[in-house]
């Protein structure tokens, strides 16, 4: 059975026909990625994605996407785009169609990923629990967060969350003078806005005044490369400072849900600065929770390299629901 599926994020749309085999085994083709700000609703960038494949797809589709998924309209939290689930049979010409968020969608893609598919950050360098609460979450144009639970059957289950939108809690002079730049702007700072692609914008601004260092406005994504090529010390700073607020947050992700048959770190963002992960200070402060730091030194912490979590998962969440 051969469907569409798409992951909607902020930035990028990406879409992918997947097929999903009589065994359950899923596969995905080659995907598209189109820019949702190249696209005035979601109806005209999968009119796109069809003229791309020939002019005709599936009757089927899966749509993984960032934001809450409830409700006669669908709102994204970064893009201006709607869906009224109502109405997607008929605008897009499809028979069966199935909705997530997009960290729901990552979520099915940890349950059916083989071990491979996961490096290890932090903790026992174990596989992922086989039975009770993993916490997933990831960096992106947001930050998403979803829980997964693995019955000892064998089935699981995924929920997502809100988790992204949870207030900031600061633990240094550092952090209190990012908290302060936000506060200027934002009377609630959620983590979302420290720990996400845009943000290290902020922090590196922050670090720049602190350091009395003239700098003006400019794209996070020149940021983010100076700051992984070694180019630019400043940016780099914001990068590690960036990593030690993932893993405080990651952490209290974990502490939260229960998630503690394992944590694992998903997005692009979190894909692309594996390596300087790896290197930072994210262990220690995952694991800097006082009284509970045993407890989460013994959280293995994995990073799943899979290219295509969520287009994966939403193939996946649409064989839970139609298979």
């Amino acid at each position: 059975m051969d469907l569409v599926s798409v992951d909607i994020g902020g930035t990028h749309a990406r879409f992918v026909i997947a097929t999903i085999a009589d065994d359950g085994t899923i596969t995905l083709g080659e995907p598209e990625t189109i820019h949702t700000e190249d696209h005035a609703s979601f109806q005209t960038a999968w009119e796109d994605f069809r003229d791309r494949m020939g002019g005709s797809l599936p009757p089927r589709v899966s749509m993984a996407i960032a934001g809450p998924v409830g409700g006669d309209v669908i709102r994204f939290t970064n893009n201006p785009w709607i869906i009224r689930p109502a109405l997607v049979q008929e605008k897009l010409g499809v028979e069966q169609y199935c909705i997530v968020n997009d960290f729901e969608a990552v979520a099915h893609a940890v349950a059916r990923v083989e071990e491979d598919q996961f490096i290890h950050l932090t903790g026992p360098d174990k596989p992922l629990a086989p039975t009770g609460r993993l916490s997933v979450l990831g960096p992106g144009t947001g930050l998403g967060v979803a829980h997964l639970y693995r019955e000892p059957d064998g089935t699981y289950r995924v929920s997502a969350t809100e988790g992204g939108h949870i207030d900031f809690a600061p633990l240094d002079s550092i952090e209190d003078a990012i908290l302060a730049r936000l506060r200027k702007r934002h009377t609630r700072v959620s983590v979302e806005r420290v720990v996400s692609g845009p943000a290290i914008s902020d922090i590196y601004q922050t670090l720049a005044a602190m350091e009395g260092k003239p700098v003006t406005d400019e794209d996070d994504i020149a940021i983010w490369t100076r700051g992984q090529d070694g180019s630019d010390s400043l940016a780099a700073a914001a990068v590690d400072r960036f990593c030690l607020s993932l893993g405080s947050v990651a952490g209290d992700i974990a502490l939260a849900q229960g998630g503690f048959g394992g944590v694992v770190i998903a997005g692009g963002l979190g894909y692309r600065i594996r390596d300087t992960l790896l290197k930072s200070g994210f262990a220690e402060r995952f694991k800097a929770k006082g009284r509970f730091q045993e407890l989460m030194a013994s959280i293995p912490v994995k990073l799943i390299t899979h290219p295509q979590p969520g287009l994966f998962g939403a193939a996946a969440a649409f064989a839970r629901e139609y298979t």
